[in-house]
């Protein structure tokens, strides 16, 4: 029970509670205010919970202390015993290995998110106090920057883009109120850029997207004044990313800007990271060829990875991501047969933790498998979208699976569409 509760395992910790303590489901549900039908599935295996609130909920019903689910002590504990909240900052948190405690690291940061920006930023008051800094300063600023970064992986934009904002702001103030040299000040400049792009792109997947293009556009500007050419490319990339649905030539036309702007000197993965925004653009665009020659062009970058060191923005990108980013194109291109295997192989890789990326992949596949004329398959990998998906704060992943959710309603009469559809309404 302990290693369910500590994995976040709660289909795990649901069986166990009925198994060894004879808590029916029906029960667990009506405490924990999930329908029976969802206590099944995650039971069962199927889907996880992913909202602080129902985490916060399940806690109390069962009577799991706080601190075992990465949340702080619940009230009913204080009542039996006086406890002190720990106290964690955003640098212990994150100091674990990657993938360790992501699903702990993704509550206490929606508590943080809800309680203030400043949470668990005590080395940055110490920094503003100063009036004075030196280059050690913006070395701190983009390592926790990083570590932010990391909560990506779990949560929605929904639940970071204030953490995210708070970052870019508090930047803002130091080089605004602060004393540095030159070089100091160019480095400040491009830890804002950074942090201006995070913060966008948690306003884009919470479908905020007139903060989204401020940011990136601010972004832009900062990295230019601090002749961060790789930064500013991936701001470029980032606004094709988002204009690319309203107007698919100027999409392509800002992709091959932030390429050119990157340049060839750039870091491999920057490089491949540009060039697969520039495919996406190019499919979203119906171009094959444009398509083919940029998921190329990200190929031969990552072949020159070879170990080297990349900015951890980009560092994310591999052989997984731009497989992912292949099927997603060629699913966008009708090319279903291209598609379905190359989407299989990369999500068979993908931990469900990865809740919202894995969810709109997801879809994809279902749409792939759509246009292979394969329903039911489709109708599966859609219902394994919605449950990944339910109560992550991004807008993406429902948005995505709609239009295949309204291709499948005209075979309603087939099980697992009925069930998937029924899912839907829920």
């Amino acid at each position: 029970m302990r290693a369910a509760i500590a994995a976040h395992d709660f289909g795990m910790v649901f069986r166990f509670a009925r198994s060894e303590a004879g808590i029916s489901y029906s029960k667990i549900a009506a405490e924990c205010d999930i329908k029976p039908e969802r206590v099944g599935a995650l039971a069962r295996g199927h889907g996880s919970v992913t909202s602080f609130e129902k985490i916060a909920k399940i806690a109390d019903a069962l009577r799991i202390p706080g601190t075992m689910l990465g949340l702080a002590p619940r009230t009913w504990e204080s009542i039996a015993q006086p406890v002190r909240p720990p106290v964690v900052s955003a640098h212990t948190l994150t100091e674990s290995r990657d993938g360790e405690d992501t699903v702990r690291r993704r509550e206490f940061f929606k508590a943080s998110a809800g309680a203030g920006l400043a949470v668990g930023l005590p080395e940055f008051s110490r920094i503003s106090v100063s009036r004075q800094i030196g280059r050690a300063v913006p070395d701190q600023l983009r390592k926790r920057t990083a570590r932010l970064r990391r909560l990506d992986d779990v949560l929605g934009g929904g639940d970071t883009y204030r953490v995210y904002l708070g970052e870019q702001l508090a930047t803002k103030r130091l080089i605004r109120d602060c004393a540095y040299d030159e070089e100091t000040g160019l480095a400040l400049l491009s830890v804002l850029a950074e942090q201006a792009q995070q913060a966008g792109w948690a306003a884009f997947d919470s479908g905020n997207h007139t903060d989204a293009r401020s940011l990136y556009e601010e972004s832009y500007q900062a990295a230019t004044q601090a002749g961060d050419t790789a930064l500013a490319g991936n701001a470029l990339a980032c606004l094709s990313y988002q204009k690319i649905s309203g107007d698919r030539q100027a999409g392509i036309e800002i992709a091959l800007t932030a390429c050119r702007t990157a340049g060839p000197d750039a870091p491999p993965g920057v490089r491949a990271l540009l060039h697969e925004r520039l495919a996406w653009a190019y499919a979203v665009a119906g171009q094959v060829h444009g398509t083919e020659q940029a998921l190329n062009d990200a190929e031969t970058a990552l072949d020159e990875l070879d170990g080297m060191l990349q900015p951890d923005w980009a560092a994310w990108v591999d052989r997984n991501e731009l497989q992912i980013m292949t099927g997603r194109c060629w699913t966008e291109l009708r090319r279903p047969l291209r598609a379905v295997p190359v989407l299989e192989d990369a999500l068979a890789k993908y931990e469900d933790t990865h809740a919202r990326d894995k969810s709109l992949y997801l879809s994809w596949l279902a749409d792939s498998y759509m246009s292979a004329g394969e329903v039911e398959q489709a109708a599966s990998t859609a219902r394994h979208s919605l449950e990944l998906s339910a109560g992550v704060a991004s807008v993406r992943p429902r948005q995505r699976i709609e239009p295949t959710l309204r291709r499948l309603s005209s075979h309603r009469e087939l099980p697992a569409v009925a069930e998937v559809l029924e899912l839907a309404r829920a």
